[in-house]
């Protein structure tokens, strides 16, 4: 991408900023949605480098992955999210205040709890310790449709015991056992309204659904999204900015808002890794633009 590009987009994304910081309620707000970046999209650098890219966008909001990277001796080391000190946590989430970011994870993961409660209530006390509100999950059952009941009997359990939202979500398929909606509805159907759905709408198109209708056969039960648009409808697709690509970024938008949806699309960008903000920067660009055009609508 030309730099000037680049420059053009991140200005027009600094003048929107300023446009809100007076207190003016922005149209993704009157949607109850919240922009944000997961940091597994610059899984390539440290949480801080991640952290300061993001606010570099303007984006206000940020996810995290189950692992993190920081930075020791000069070389990049990844440690899982929910074992860091308090003193490293507290650190990651200083910086995000000091960057203009929310100081608060809008959720975490990849993580897999199992039918273990006992290691499975580590992983659930750690989130509620770090503040987390919404684990993203794919809980294990060895790609048995007969041990999904045993381990959503105790992520349920501990989902209601520590208030914490699960959303299962789904890599692509069929190798995955979450690919296909019906089977997070299978994981869901019947249990607390604390169990949903991350729904990972590029990893639908890569196993050939169709987002939209599978946000429909999800109506209610979606908690976040993984929002992506790819340049095609194949397992080997990539990431292109939202509203350029194949998945009907604007009609999985439109979608959302009929359910009355309300929280995260994160930015789950893997492609273009060292240098993937002035993509991102047009997603924010188009998510913030359809969020006006979404809210003009009668």
């Amino acid at each position: 991408m030309k730099r000037i590009t680049w420059i053009g987009i991140t200005a027009s994304l600094l003048t929107w900023i300023h446009g809100t910081q007076a207190g003016a309620e922005t149209s993704a707000e009157k949607l109850g949605w919240q922009l944000a970046v997961h940091s597994y999209t610059f899984q390539r650098f440290s949480i801080d480098e991640a952290i300061d890219k993001t606010a570099a966008l303007g984006i206000k909001h940020m996810s995290v992955s189950g692992g993190v990277n920081l930075m020791e001796n000069g070389k990049l080391v990844r440690k899982n999210t929910v074992s860091l000190s308090d003193e490293t946590y507290q650190g990651i989430l200083a910086r995000m205040k000091d960057k203009g970011i929310d100081p608060k994870f809008v959720n975490m993961g990849v993580v897999k709890p199992t039918a273990n409660e006992a290691e499975s209530r580590k992983l659930f006390a750690a989130a509620k310790k770090l503040g987390i509100d919404v684990l993203v999950t794919e809980p294990e059952t060895h790609g048995k449709m007969e041990e999904l009941p045993k381990v959503m009997d105790i992520v349920e359990k501990l989902a209601v015991e520590y208030n914490i939202k699960v959303a299962i979500h789904n890599h692509p398929g069929p190798q995955n056992f979450y690919w296909k909606p019906e089977t997070v509805l299978a994981a869901i159907d019947g249990r607390s309204k604390l169990l949903g759905a991350c729904a990972d709408v590029g990893h639908w198109v890569r196993s050939g659904l169709d987002p939209v209708e599978c946000l429909k056969k999800l109506e209610g039960r979606v908690i976040c999204l993984h929002f992506k648009d790819l340049n095609e409808k194949s397992p080997k697709a990539h990431d292109v900015p939202w509203g350029t690509g194949v998945s009907n970024a604007k009609g999985m938008m439109k979608e959302l808002k009929r359910q009355k949806f309300k929280g995260a699309f994160c930015v789950e960008y893997e492609y273009h890794w060292e240098n993937s903000s002035p993509e991102i920067a047009e997603c924010a660009k188009f998510f913030n633009a359809t969020c006006d055009e979404l809210v003009a609508e009668p």
